[in-house]
């Protein structure tokens, strides 16, 4: 088995489109299919994320980082929540993404996560990391 993460992407557009559907609605509707992804043993974890105006962003690109409010650049592509399976294979995480509930105008990225196993375990990094995994439960 394999994690993938599905990466939800709307733009401000859908994200619109999306505060005209009642809240009740909008739980129904992805409540049904994070039930289906439970019930299939798939699901590890799962969220949605606040308005992006709420956010801030912190910029690399010069000598300090720079923090600003609001979302990243420009909005055309909003990063609007995740889900992360764990699946056999990309076509399976594909397959699932698929079946979304449909919100016209967004897209789902999906990338593979690499388990800690992928990294050198002589790596006094990974090791820490390891211990902290095996410590909270998730190893």
């Amino acid at each position: 088995m394999a994690k993938y993460m599905l990466i939800m992407r709307g733009t401000d557009e859908t994200m619109e489109a999306m505060s005209k559907v009642s809240f009740e609605e909008m739980l129904e509707t992805m409540g049904r299919f994070n039930d289906e992804l439970i019930r299939a043993g798939v699901l590890v974890a799962a969220e949605g994320l606040d308005d992006p105006a709420q956010g801030v962003v912190v910029d690399f690109s010069g000598e300090t980082p720079v923090v600003t409010d609001g979302p990243y650049g420009e909005t055309k592509e909003l990063f609007g929540g995740y889900y992360i399976l764990d699946v056999a294979t990309k076509e399976e995480a594909v397959e699932w993404a698929k079946r979304l509930p449909p919100i016209p105008g967004t897209k789902c990225e999906i990338r593979r996560v690499p388990s800690i196993e992928e990294f050198p375990q002589d790596n006094k990094w990974i090791i820490n990391e390891r211990a902290w995994r095996e410590r909270t439960g998730q190893l």
